[in-house]
């Protein structure tokens, strides 16, 4: 833990503390975009219990299993076929606001479904349950910032 010699000292710290607050929460907020775009991208191909208020994953329909087996592809691994629909999830951030998210289509239908499609959201589920994730994470830079220990090479915290 940091000690100050001295009420000026601390002064001191707290400008510089204060100078660096607009990068330190635009590496939280990009943090945090890759903790839920790593965990979207993770649950393509493995069907998905309900998150909060997003249903769990139906099975795929006979027909959808039948194409797939017939194109070489597993049965068993839901929205997944060549990589393509996981590889097109990325971010994009100014800031302190970021997005997450696909310029697919497919990934639209998913994430909502269609009139013939059951939702199988990616998005939303993957922001649900990584919000203690990024929480352990921002208040872990933080508190590095607040003490001046070097907070830049904190990582994603795992959690149990």
């Amino acid at each position: 833990m940091r000690e100050f010699k001295s009420f000026g000292a601390f002064g001191k710290h707290m400008l510089k503390v204060a100078a660096q607050g607009e990068v330190v929460t635009t590496e939280i907020t990009a943090k945090a975009a890759n903790i839920v775009l790593d965990d979207a991208k993770d649950r393509i191909g493995v069907y998905q219990d309900a998150a909060g208020p997003f249903p769990a994953w139906a099975p795929l329909a006979e027909r959808t299993t039948q194409d797939r087996i017939s194109k070489g592809f597993s049965p068993f691994e839901p929205l997944l076929r060549t990589g393509g629909l996981r590889d097109s999830y990325s971010t994009s951030q100014a800031g302190h606001e970021a997005v997450i998210g696909s310029d697919s289509d497919i990934a639209v239908y998913q994430e909502v479904g269609t009139p013939t499609i059951p939702p199988r959201p990616v998005l939303g589920p993957a922001a649900f349950e990584g919000k203690p994730k990024i929480g352990a994470t921002a208040a872990a830079i933080m508190v590095a910032w607040l003490i001046g220990e070097p907070w830049k090479r904190i990582q994603s915290i795992k959690l149990p």
